[in-house]
């Protein structure tokens, strides 16, 4: 079974930090590129960032660049979201995906696995 589960949220105070865990299974992670959403109560999903593994490159949104980072743990089949200097805008529920390609072109379009969610919860 092809799948993406996440974990680590939780509530965190403002400025705080919190590592979100993506554990894939069925298919080996460091092959693809791996992205991550959010959606917050009545808001539009919204793309966070995609990590390609095709030509090595990172891509953010404009509000969370040079505050998260993607990085990935391949003997674990697992791809890690460090969130640092949250602020309560970032208050979602956090989705890992994975995109049809392996570089991230078109990632916020092509997304063809899900991950369930993690709530994330920053307070002010």
């Amino acid at each position: 079974q092809v799948q993406l589960v996440e974990s680590g949220g939780g509530l965190v105070q403002s400025g705080g930090s919190l590592r979100l865990s993506c554990a894939a299974s069925g298919f080996t992670s460091d092959s693809y590129a791996i992205a991550w959403f959010r959606q917050a109560p009545g808001k539009e999903r919204e793309g966070v960032l995609c990590s390609s593994s095709g030509d090595g490159q990172t891509y953010y949104s404009a509000s969370v660049k040079g505050r998260f980072t993607i990085s990935r743990d391949n003997t674990k089949n697992t791809v890690y979201l460090q969130m640092n200097n949250l602020k309560p805008e970032d208050t979602a529920v956090y989705y890992c995906a994975r995109p049809s390609w392996s570089t991230c072109r078109h990632w916020t379009y092509t997304v063809n696995i899900w991950g369930q969610g993690t709530q994330v919860t920053v307070s002010s």
